[in-house]
């Protein structure tokens, strides 16, 4: 087992329990968040928490440090066909030396988890695209969230937009296809959301302004840009306000059919950023299933 090293500059600004997890396997993350609060390892001679960045020329230090990597059980990975890959490729709005931005489909998760195998990353890391590199994931959209999404090429790039989004200086419009009739024509919601992690109750606060493009009594088409970015954020607020979307199986009103429609109808129109000092706007066409809707229940296709 491996007692020091020292940062190298390819992992500069990496978070210390991702590198540890580099140099020395598939570390549970109790077992390294345990040994950083014990002393087990440390960074320049001090304890710090796992979250903690470490740069290039520091020193990390292991002392009594007991790890066997044949012990995780490991994950069947997903393996892609040609088809696959060739099929998501033909997605793609823009391929430059720093990114790729897709029409992601819905369906389609962005990483692999224990509900989900067939994945982006995995996708597109044996994609030509990615030779000499590999994709580096860079915010966030649903599985069954249709639209806009971009995969860095290399670890500075992630590093940068990473930042952007969470600096919210990245700007999302999403278009949404709702039951029923909106009060509001536009507005902003501002919600406190709960979600449970590992059972604790967790308020966020949530924020966005959102604009009723086309409404009939039986459904609405809804503009809205996100603030904040909170998980089901959009699927939520709507809900919140009695206007559950088209397909969506978890936030739904009680009155509205479970198999009323399979897709949901939420897409990630449009983003726009600044990076590296130029402008970037990208827009993703909307589904068949999405436009298909809108004509069954009489509302506006967009321009």
């Amino acid at each position: 087992m491996i007692k020091s090293f020292t940062v190298e500059s390819k992992n500069n600004n990496m978070r210390i329990d991702r590198l540890l997890r580099t140099k020395i396997g598939k570390i549970p993350q109790g077992l390294i968040e345990k040994s950083l609060r014990n002393g087990k390892i440390k960074l320049n001679k001090k304890k710090v928490k796992s979250s903690h960045k470490v740069f290039t020329n520091d020193k990390i230090e292991l002392f009594d440090f007991k790890f066997k990597e044949e012990i995780i059980q490991k994950k069947k990975k997903f393996i892609p066909t040609n088809e696959i890959i060739k099929s998501n490729e033909n997605l793609i709005i823009d391929n430059n030396d720093n990114f790729i931005v897709l029409n992601k489909s819905s369906g389609v998760s962005v990483q692999g988890g224990t509900k989900s195998k067939k994945n982006l990353i995995d996708i597109f890391s044996k994609s030509e695209i990615f030779e000499g590199t590999k994709p580096y994931s860079v915010h966030r959209l649903d599985k069954d969230t249709s639209g806009v999404f971009i995969i860095a090429k290399n670890r500075e790039t992630a590093q940068i937009l990473t930042s952007l989004f969470r600096l919210r200086k990245v700007h999302k419009t999403y278009l949404a296809i709702c039951h029923g009739e909106l009060e509001m024509d536009m507005g902003e919601w501002n919600d406190d959301l709960i979600r449970y992690d590992n059972g604790k109750k967790i308020i966020e606060k949530s924020k966005t302004i959102f604009k009723v493009l086309d409404k009939n009594f039986n459904a609405s088409l809804i503009e809205m840009k996100p603030i904040t970015g909170r998980k089901h954020q959009l699927r939520k607020q709507l809900f919140n306000v009695g206007n559950s979307i088209y397909g969506d199986q978890k936030y739904r009103s009680l009155n509205v059919s479970r198999g009323i429609n399979k897709n949901l109808m939420l897409h990630s129109y449009k983003i726009k950023f600044i990076f590296k000092d130029k402008k970037y706007t990208f827009k993703a066409l909307l589904p068949e299933y999405f436009k298909k809707l809108l004509i069954t229940k009489r509302l506006n296709i967009p321009n």
